[in-house]
């Protein structure tokens, strides 16, 4: 609405709030007084003035309701006064009260507006009726104004917020043509104005909706059953498209029936005529795609996109439902991807995640069009099949996987291979429920892992059992922490040529109550798997640093004790300062504790590792990659680290045999040392061939079940200082002697 208007609107409302004011024009002052005397009340404020001129300052300056005039005025008369008036369209009312008969004077008076004649001094006596009958229609004509003018703000109002409204607003006749649409139709989908007055509402309704279309957009109902909120897809003209690429919009419409009152009789009641349909339709679309996104997100894997654990046990509650119905087999896999851990350690986690999102789209190609592919987390993920006559059906889809694995996957320009466990379990012979079904599968995948890998198995019941005794072991191991059941065994260190044990390595064991003394290979994997691990390694590093201190106060000064690390303690933010902790206590100077780490965590996220090893080696503990030659790292690895040793492992060491040739990766792993001036350290040697071999070829460190099996401290103890040991031991493998160096540390 513009600011004329307001202003129009606002002095007709002012005027009817306010008393009604008059005034008297006469030059006699008893006439003056006698009129208000008539006319006096507590709704009227009158005025007087004597002359014309006085009349129209006073006009000119405030609002008059009604002028009494006299006609005979000493400056201008009356009939003057009442010409000029009417030239500026005063807007006020006139009763001429005069003593002039004249008929001229009359007609020139009503020529110019006047409402009313009153003769004086014997038509006084009416002059009260005639000014509250002025005074009255006067009101009613401003109230008229009022309410025409409210409703033309109305109007202006509503039609500001329809062309203005993000909604699509319309109207339709009762063949449910547009009567009237606004402009957001052209914004919203690209039809302009023009072309959709009269024609169908069918125009812009996607084909597909145009049932649920018919009652929305003809309703006819005007109470609260009109229908309201009902999602109807909109068609966009032509190419008008918008960012998100759709050929529709969703909206969301409401509507009402419009009716036309008639009165048919003076006895009939109003009948109601069906006029059209108006109805409002909001744009939804990004609300739709929002609602969608969310979700598809609960349900789905971010990674893959493929239905996550929550879609998958739903869909196989289903399927379990729908078997006990028609009697069908329904059967669950279990996939974990072979050796994945190790991509991810040497590539790293973003390319790690581009291998499961290839091997996902892989996995699609095997499966039936009504079958679930799930990704459980990690490497893992679960196959539904529904509806199967026999078990062995699975055995199809399985041998498929495997066949598809067997191509190698592209990372970072490199081929990979990669393999998989599957486990099956099927209903109803493996289990009644959704949740045992895929349990069962997940021991049998366990079972394919502990069997060689890369291969799939069927659930049965001792397999069970085995998973029981993994959970039991489970318990008994964190039981082993609190009641401290491990022990140290200790390997020694040999140095050939200076013919003395220069170190040992600190290797732990499991004193079961049952099973009696177990090896690391019983019990380690599962403390890693089960974050066990952190706590055992703070009690080998701290029993090793005991023992070491102990050793060193009964003289053996120069001994090296090397413990091993898991690659889990790198992920740990207080890994320095626990190991750092366990030498201060025993205060034994940092480079007689050596870290053995694996060659593959060198491999993980290179940053992070590099500055905790230089953190520890700046304390001046030393870094060994145990096991080396084993992995795919790079040799440039080798420059970043902070290494001080690496030892070559016993599996290259195991194929030195008479007749044989010397491994040429020993050869290699020997340069490499050399060449980086790194120390050498040699396990796993069990021969006198394999001694005499790697010490012609410039190993002096070794360390294996020819020298020595590991023991227990109070054995180890023995050999440091039986300085006959070495030797007797040389005498006996007619070894060199080198005299000149003490023989036991």
């Amino acid at each position: 609405m513009n600011l004329s208007a307001q202003a129009a609107y606002d002095s007709l409302v002012s005027t009817v709030c306010h008393p009604d004011r008059l005034l008297i024009v006469d030059d006699e002052a008893r006439i003056r007084a006698s009129l208000r005397l008539l006319l006096e009340s507590p709704s009227r404020t009158i005025q007087e003035c004597e002359t014309g001129g006085d009349a129209i300052t006073i006009l000119k300056t405030r609002t008059i309701d009604l002028v009494l005039l006299d006609i005979n005025l000493p400056d201008l008369s009356g009939l003057e006064v009442m010409e000029w008036i009417a030239s500026y369209k005063i807007p006020t009312s006139v009763i001429i009260v005069s003593s002039d008969d004249h008929i001229d004077s009359a007609i020139r008076a009503l020529r110019n507006g006047v409402v009313e004649f009153v003769r004086k001094p014997k038509e006084l006596d009416e002059i009260q009726h005639k000014v509250e009958n002025v005074l009255n229609r006067r009101s009613m004509e401003r109230r008229h104004l009022i309410m025409t003018a409210r409703l033309e703000q109305s109007e202006r109002l509503h039609r500001f917020l329809v062309e203005n409204s993000p909604d699509l607003i319309y109207t339709l006749d009762s063949n449910g043509c547009f009567l009237f649409i606004n402009n957001r139709t052209e914004t919203l989908l690209g039809y302009t104005r023009d072309e959709l007055v009269g024609s169908s509402y069918t125009t812009i309704v996607h084909e597909d909706d145009l049932d649920e279309a018919l009652y929305a957009f003809t309703e006819r109902r005007s109470d609260n059953r009109a229908v309201s909120n009902v999602e109807v897809r909109l068609k966009c003209k032509g190419n008008h498209y918008r960012s998100f690429e759709s050929r529709h919009v969703v909206a969301m419409l409401s509507a009402t029936g419009v009716y036309d009152c008639r009165e048919d009789g003076l006895e009939v009641p109003l009948t109601r005529c069906f006029m059209g349909t108006y109805g409002v339709a909001r744009d939804i679309t990004e609300r739709k795609k929002a609602e969608e996104t969310i979700s598809f997100q609960a349900l789905h894997d971010q990674l893959t996109h493929l239905p996550n654990r929550r879609l998958f046990m739903d869909r196989l509650e289903l399927s379990l439902i729908h078997s006990q119905r028609y009697g069908r087999n329904v059967a669950v896999m279990f996939i974990d991807l072979d050796r994945f851990k190790l991509v991810n350690d040497t590539h790293g986690h973003a390319e790690g995640d581009g291998l499961l999102r290839k091997v996902a789209e892989r996995l699609r190609k095997c499966v039936r069009s009504g079958d679930t592919l799930a990704r459980q987390g990690g490497d893992e993920f679960t196959v539904l099949l529904p509806d199967i006559q026999h078990s062995e059906d699975a055995i199809i889809i399985a041998e498929k996987i495997q066949e598809e694995l067997k191509l190698p996957f592209q990372v970072r320009n490199q081929e990979v291979r990669t393999t998989a466990s599957i486990g099956i379990a099927v209903y109803p012979r493996d289990g009644a429920g959704a949740d045992e079904l895929l349990k069962h599968a997940d021991i049998a995948m366990y079972k394919v892992k502990a069997s060689g890998k890369n291969n799939f198995m069927f659930f049965n019941a001792h397999m069970n059992e085995c998973y029981h005794e993994r959970l039991a072991l489970e318990n008994e191991l964190r039981q082993a922490i609190k009641e401290a059941e491990f022990e140290l065994h200790y390997q020694p260190q040999i140095s050939v040529i200076g013919n003395r044990i220069i170190g040992v390595e600190a290797l732990i064991r499991w004193r079961h109550p049952v099973h009696g003394l177990l090896t690391p290979e019983h019990f380690i994997s599962l403390a890693e798997e089960t974050g066990l691990i952190c706590e055992i390694t703070d009690w080998v590093v701290t029993e090793a640093c005991r023992q070491l201190a102990l050793w060193r106060s009964m003289g053996l000064q120069d001994l090296r004790m090397s413990v091993n690390m898991s690659p889990q303690e790198v992920d740990r933010s207080d890994v320095v300062e626990r190991m750092v902790s366990s030498i201060s206590r025993y205060n034994i100077p940092p480079h007689f504790l050596e870290i053995e780490i694996t060659e593959n965590l060198m491999l993980r996220d290179v940053p992070q590792v590099i500055d905790k090893l230089k953190e520890l080696h700046g304390h001046g503990i030393r870094i060994s990659i145990d096991d080396f030659g084993t992995c795919y790292s790079s040799l440039n690895y080798l420059r970043q680290f902070p290494i001080n040793s690496i030892k070559i492992d016993k599996s290259f060491v195991c194929d030195l045999r008479e007749g044989s040739n010397t491994s040429p990766i020993i050869h290699a792993i020997i340069g490499i040392a050399k060449g980086f001036r790194l120390d050498l350290v040699v396990e796993g040697v069990e021969t006198l061939y394999q001694m005499k071999i790697l010490h012609d070829l410039g190993c002096d460190e070794m360390q294996g079940y020819f020298f020595s099996k590991p023991l227990p401290a109070a054995d180890v103890e023995c050999l440091l200082l039986n300085s006959s040991f070495l030797n007797d031991f040389c005498q006996q493998y007619h070894i060199p002697l080198q005299p000149s160096l003490p023989q036991v540390v």
